[in-house]
């Protein structure tokens, strides 16, 4: 069920925040995401999700579920101050916008005409926001106006990153919705403005570079303790993409072991996060984990000349299998217990197809270890598995989203998209 919380007074938060940092995690536990919004993102022309405890996402195979991913990871980005470098790894602003007309017309989506561009209203623009129980924070990408110039040894010069992307406008508010009335920080071009304990807008910086984002340069914590947080969260968001299980994957050579609260993505320190889950983590878990997918095997770490490597003892078996042993699906398995039994849990846990190379037997196992996971985290899981899906399905606070496509948009038929405002440029 989707839940709605009230935004507490600003004046409140900043009572508490103002303290420092460790008082906001202390006193303001972390937030469920309840919408993601993403628009003009490849097939994402606009896409408004309500979210809950735990989310699957499903379709057929270029429904949509790859952009959903990489549009999360993109906003994620955001707060590290890599949106723009992510882009271009991508291949660009231009080659990731979509590609279809603006608006469809009644005709066109009825077939009575074919599929055209019509006049731009809009500006060209690549949109991404959440909001959760506390706070929102939306952000919107476009086309450099022009090509900019530096100077170079007394001469004027065209600047070679006129491809770029910049960053319009990005907006942090209370609550679920923006409005006028609950916007704590907006930034319009160059110039980010902060809300102060008297309600005025602030303007604090003027001369923001259009590929800076005001999260990684307007954060404070006594001046905006709220993008502080924000930031510091979103830095928190995890993401476990196919891990690797070939003859070279890092998971399968020993390696410097040191406590490892949070495994790498790609599970290069599998070892000693297992080792870390033993001693300060719920380990009563892990060797369920272990029995329920594995019955009678048992997961140890080994250690010498301080490299750290993990076996697993298996029914029948008269020694340990190094991991260098293991199949490609155990090792895979092994890999996501170590992730979903973190013993720092995020605000969100991001899972793409964790079924990849997982023998049909594995899903239902997998199935409840996510949604023992989701008990401690927020999780979204994309995968195409209908076995697991179904699964997942069957848990408490759940809610499967079926990404489908019509004329090339990504849909998601039978959800009510909850209300949203983008930020103006």
């Amino acid at each position: 069920m989707r839940r709605h919380a009230g935004s507490p007074r600003l004046a409140e938060r900043r009572a508490v925040a103002i303290k420092g940092p460790l008082e906001i995690f202390r006193e303001s536990p972390e937030s469920m995401i309840l919408t993601f919004a993403v628009a003009g993102y490849r097939s994402l022309r606009e896409l408004i999700l309500p979210l809950e405890r735990l989310n699957i996402v499903t379709g057929a195979n270029g429904s949509g579920k790859s952009s959903f991913y990489r549009a999360l990871r993109l906003l994620a980005d955001s707060a590290q101050g890599r949106v723009v470098s992510a882009l271009a790894a991508e291949g660009g602003l231009e080659s990731t916008l979509w590609a279809g007309p603006e608006r469809f017309s009644r005709a066109m989506k009825t077939g009575e005409t074919p599929v055209q561009g019509t006049l731009r209203r809009e500006r060209v623009s690549l949109k991404l926001g959440f909001a959760a129980e506390d706070y929102g924070y939306a952000i919107d990408l476009g086309l450099p106006v022009s090509s900019g110039h530096f100077h170079d040894s007394q001469q004027t010069m065209p600047s070679l990153f006129a491809r770029d992307p910049e960053i319009k406008a990005e907006a942090v508010w209370a609550g679920e919705t923006l409005r006028r009335s609950n916007v704590i920080a907006t930034r319009n071009g160059p110039t980010v403005k902060i809300l102060d304990d008297q309600g005025r807008r602030q303007s604090v910086i003027s001369d923001l570079a259009s590929f800076d984002s005001m999260m990684t340069h307007a954060a404070d914590p006594r001046g905006a303790p709220e993008l502080l947080m924000l930031r510091d969260r979103m830095r928190g968001w995890r993401f476990y993409d196919h891990f690797r299980s070939d003859a070279e994957a890092p998971a399968r050579r020993p390696q410097v072991g040191t406590r490892t609260a949070v495994l790498a993505s790609d599970g290069a320190d599998l070892a000693a996060a297992l080792q870390t889950i033993r001693e300060i983590g719920d380990t009563a878990a892990l060797h369920d984990a272990i029995e329920d997918a594995f019955p009678g095997s048992r997961i140890d770490i080994t250690v010498k000349d301080g490299l750290f490597e993990a076996v697993m003892t298996q029914h029948g078996l008269l020694r340990p299998l190094r991991s260098v042993e293991l199949s490609d699906g155990t090792l895979r398995y092994v890999l996501l217990i170590a992730a979903l039994l973190t013993p720092r849990p995020p605000s969100l846990l991001v899972l793409n197809e964790p079924e990849t190379s997982l023998h049909p037997d594995l899903l239902a196992p997998l199935a409840r270890l996510i949604g023992a996971a989701s008990r401690r985290s927020q999780v979204i899981v994309v995968s195409h598995a209908q076995p697991l899906v179904a699964a997942l399905a069957e848990a408490p606070d759940s809610a499967v989203l079926c990404l489908e496509k019509d004329l090339g948009e990504t849909l998601v038929p039978e959800t009510e998209a909850p209300p949203w405002c983008w930020p103006k440029r």
